[in-house]
């Protein structure tokens, strides 16, 4: 078996993501150093209630979770079905209230990759403009918001609206060691600042607690803050790498355009 693939070297990886030593570790799972030094190297089998431990204090993925459970030589523990499964109606019978319920505010649900699963009809009222090729098949909601061809063009506050999206997907690329997320981030990268000292420049500026989204619109400017909603107590992959987007008006002038639009359906 190849190193990358063994449990004692994706612990480790994970350990070291987390910026954690081995005592570190060691002392959160109530362990051992030595013990925990043996599982690294290989000189000791984790049990599955030893694995199931140290990537429960890792914050392991559930995805992730799998995949060193499997490289330890069992099965995994958490199911991975599609969100149109049976098994998870519930849950997609939730994300509708949410999103309905969110009316006449904009909501959208995304997975892991920021790729558009659903989304109230407020959403499309703010998507008028944006060119048909970024709305057809894998929506990615990234993409659309920061390209030249999407929202781009009428974002208002763009340089602070960029770097705090690529902020919050650096964040998630430190917290899921994602490689498609990666990709995203550089493509991203390019479409949001092009130079790279307008890059590091714009990005340095942003300090805000909260950065809103401010958008030109046909009756004046939109302004827009957002809450994110997962869920907290998933034991599905799929369900765990849901992400519920809320926006909700920053000014009354927003909410009141919004009511109309609201009036108008």
């Amino acid at each position: 078996m190849e190193q990358q693939h063994t449990v004692g070297f994706l612990l480790k990886q994970w350990r070291n993501r987390r910026r954690l030593t081995q005592l570190d570790l060691a002392l959160k799972a109530e362990i051992s150093q030595r013990h925990l030094s043996f599982l690294e190297s290989g000189r000791a089998r984790p049990s599955r209630n030893m694995v199931m431990l140290l990537a429960e204090q890792l914050d392991v993925p559930l995805r992730e979770r799998n995949v060193i459970l499997n490289a330890a030589g069992f099965a995994p523990q958490f199911s991975h079905q599609p969100l149109e499964a049976p098994g998870l109606s519930a849950a997609r019978e939730a994300i509708d209230r949410i999103l309905h319920g969110h009316l006449p505010h904009p909501a959208l649900a995304v997975d892991r990759h920021w790729n558009l699963l659903s989304a109230n009809p407020a959403v499309g009222f703010l998507l008028t403009d944006v060119a048909p090729h970024l709305l057809e098949g894998k929506v990615n909601v990234l993409r659309m918001s920061l390209h030249p061809e999407g929202l781009a063009p009428r974002i208002l506050n763009l340089g602070e609206w960029s770097a705090h999206i690529l902020s919050r997907l650096s964040h998630q690329i430190e917290v899921t060691a994602d490689c498609q997320l990666v990709a995203l981030r550089d493509e991203l990268m390019v479409l949001a600042f092009p130079e790279p000292a307008r890059r590091k420049r714009t990005a340095a500026q942003v300090q805000d607690i909260a950065v809103p989204l401010r958008l030109k619109s046909a009756v004046g400017p939109l302004a827009f803050i957002s809450t994110t909603t997962v869920f907290g107590t998933a034991v599905d992959v799929t369900l765990s790498e849901v992400t519920i987007e809320a926006f909700f008006p920053a000014n009354s002038d927003t909410a009141a355009v919004m009511a109309g639009f609201a009036y108008g359906q």
